[in-house]
């Protein structure tokens, strides 16, 4: 198994124990690495890879919360801890709303979790540490620079994301701690926004809010308890108010409509669509996974309408054996 890169945040970008006011080395001592092998036949292997690395948090006892993309259809999955021990965790849940997902460790951490803080009570340009697995040379002082809508091009919307600068440049599964050292997001991406006519990298973190009313689902029943939302299985983008396919997920119900890569979604159920949220709203307002989701589209200068029937992404992932 491989040992985890050698690498080290620069120096000015590493917190500093004295500029907070909680016990900073303690706190991102429950910060763990975490690396996931995906069997070659998983249906997210050829999109994210059969094996993943990353980080994640303890938040209960043996309980570490990480992105959800890290151990989607893991067959193993590894926990790294600060003292050089390597413990087996079992994947318990992933939230693809969220993308939250959640891993039992299978031996002693002897970590003490971070608590849980309030995401929504967090302010633009308030302190906050990026924390990775390795202590503070592994971890960022940033610093929350947007509180914004984000959607992503896999069919993903949050009603507001933490955007933070300077970025973690190994953010999976990073952990966002306060100034009181409590969790209040988990990392999830790496993107790159224009300010003063220049480009600078921001880590895009879903809030810990999220997870309050999920939790106790996640850990009974390895996901939410309620209808999925429908799924098409295209990625998308957004140009000129445009809602474009860029890519179709194989045997997803997008392919199955034969959607191509190119088209342009004009409309859902006959209203006009002009931005991938709003794409993503009037679709998931017309019922639970299964539904008939109709679409008019423009491909190659001809316009037609198409009926795809929805699925729940959650039926074609491979599901996590119990050990």
């Amino acid at each position: 198994m491989p040992a985890m890169t050698e690498w080290r945040v620069p120096p000015a970008h590493q917190p500093r124990a004295s500029d907070y006011g909680f016990d900073l080395d303690r706190v991102l001592s429950s910060v763990v690495g975490l690396h996931s092998i995906i069997p070659p036949d998983a249906f997210s292997a050829e999109t994210l890879g059969t094996e993943r690395a990353g980080n994640g948090v303890v938040i209960d006892d043996g309980l570490v919360l990480t992105i959800g993309y890290l151990i989607t259809e893991a067959e193993a999955v590894w926990l790294h801890l600060g003292d050089g021990r390597v413990v087996q965790g079992h994947v318990l849940g992933f939230d693809s709303v969220t993308g939250f997902g959640l891993v039992q460790a299978l031996g002693r951490l002897d970590l003490e979790p971070i608590p849980l803080g309030s995401s929504a009570a967090t302010r633009i340009g308030d302190r906050v540490v990026v924390g990775g697995a390795g202590g503070r040379t592994r971890s960022v002082a940033s610093q929350i620079v947007a509180k914004q809508e984000f959607a992503g091009y896999w069919e993903y919307l949050l009603d507001e994301a933490a955007f933070t600068y300077p970025a973690h440049p190994n953010w999976g599964g990073t952990g966002l701690i306060n100034e009181r050292g409590e969790l209040i997001g988990i990392g999830s991406l790496q993107l790159e926004r224009e300010r003063d006519g220049k480009a600078e990298h921001v880590n895009m973190i879903v809030p810990i809010d999220l997870l309050k009313p999920i939790l106790d689902d996640l850990r009974k029943f390895g996901r939410v308890n309620k209808p999925a939302r429908p799924w098409l299985g295209l990625f998308s983008t957004e140009i000129d108010n445009r809602v474009v396919v860029i890519g179709i997920s194989s045997n997803g119900p997008a392919e199955r409509a034969e959607l191509k890569t190119g088209d342009v979604i004009l409309a859902v159920d006959g209203e006009k669509v002009t931005s991938q949220t709003d794409f993503y709203r009037k679709m998931w307002s017309l019922g639970a996974a299964g539904v008939d989701v109709p679409l008019t589209v423009h491909h190659e200068g001809v316009t037609f309408d198409v009926t795809v029937t929805s699925t729940d992404r959650f039926k074609l992932l491979k599901q996590p054996k119990l050990h």
